[in-house]
Formats: C-alpha cells, structure tokens, sequence
C-alpha cells in the first residue's frame, strides 16, 4: 500500500498535474473493482438445505406384494432450499429432485426444480411436498422389513429426505453436484387427531456431501 499512499499525497500536494490525480484514481479504483469482482464471484458458497416441517399420518408396510413388499404412507413436509451467493445465481443442469428413504431404501420420488431453471442469488425457495400411496412398490428386503417392525413399535419412524441434483454458478464453467441428506424423526400422528396437534417437528439442517473440486 506504500506506493498508493504516495500517489494520494502527490494527490493531495500538486492538484496542479491534474493527469496524475486522475492516474491515482484509475488505480484506486481498479483495485477496488477487482476486489468487488473477486468477492462476487472468486468464491462460491454453497447451497444450504433444511426441513423446516415435516408430519406423518401413515407409514404402513405390506408383504403380500411378492416378491417385493409395499408400503402405503402419507407424509407432507417443507423443503427449503438457499442460495447464499450475493452475486451467483444457479441454473439447474440437471433436473433437482427429492428422494423419500426408508433403511436406505427409496420408496418415492419427487422433481423439485426442472433443468435450465434459475436460483437467484441471495434467494431462498421452499417447496412444500404433500404425498401419498396406498401400495408403493419398495424393496426393503428382511432386514428392512425388521426395521420396520421395530420402528413401528415405538410408533417413530427415521426417514431420509435425500436431495440430488446439477448446477452452475454465474460466470463459471464448472458443473457442480448438489447433494443433501436430511434424516428425519417423525413420530406418527395418532388415529384421527391433527397430526400439527400431536406432534411437535424440530427443524432438520440437512448435512451435503462433501464438494468437488471448484466447486
């Protein structure tokens, strides 16, 4: 910095050789551009993912759908989702999509955000997902079906919310992955009551995966 301060004393002393101040200027104020440009867009932060509600209603398991077992479930739950960037939007190169996982097996599907849409920047989306089955298809196998069992026992049950999907950030060629995992608690909502009423959700900050290179 001793060479700017120099220039703003010549600045300051000889306002005669006018070319010099303005010499000063464009220095000072490139030096300012470039920090501004190295802060928006020299660093990306990463998306944060959270589930800030969650109920379940049902969650009911079927064996009689040999070979595969099937299971019927009415769970709706509020997925939000940030952008942290002040300056980077994100554009979806791949379709954003949520995942429902029981012992590490998934039993539903769900497209969030198409390809080619945007996040912008400093925004938060949220998406409310409301969803039901009365026979879905899932492959839990014997130890899943134990799990089952044992969950159902106690009447909670640990269900993943797994998010996937592709972006790029604005100015950046780069394709980056987004991936979270939210494992959730929910205790299911007793016959005939408001499942709000009799049960209270903790918010879930899903952890993400860890980041690829440049990304």
């Amino acid at each position: 910095m001793g060479k700017l301060d120099d220039c703003w004393a010549e600045c300051c002393y000889k306002w005669d050789e006018w070319k010099y101040c303005l010499a000063c200027l464009g220095i000072v104020a490139g030096v300012v551009l470039f920090a501004v440009l190295l802060a928006a867009f020299g660093f990306v932060r990463r998306v944060s993912v959270s589930v800030d509600e969650a109920s379940l209603t049902r969650f009911e398991l079927s064996t009689t759908a040999s070979p595969a077992t099937s299971l019927a479930y009415n769970l709706t739950l509020t997925l939000v989702i940030r952008n942290p960037n002040w300056a980077m939007n994100l554009k979806n190169t791949k379709p954003l999509e949520a995942f429902y996982k029981f012992d590490d097996q998934v039993f539903d599907r769900f497209e969030l955000a198409g390809k080619g849409e945007k996040h912008p920047a400093g925004k938060t989306r949220v998406y409310h997902l409301a969803a039901g089955a009365t026979r879905f298809v899932a492959t839990l196998g014997n130890a899943g079906e134990a799990e089952f069992r044992k969950e159902n026992a106690t009447g909670v049950f640990q269900v993943e919310v797994a998010v996937a999907g592709e972006v790029r950030y604005t100015a950046r060629y780069t394709k980056c992955k987004v991936e979270a995992s939210c494992p959730l608690k929910l205790q299911l909502a007793p016959p005939g009551t408001a499942a709000s009423a009799a049960v209270v959700f903790q918010r879930v900050k899903c952890k993400l995966a860890p980041p690829e290179k440049n990304c």
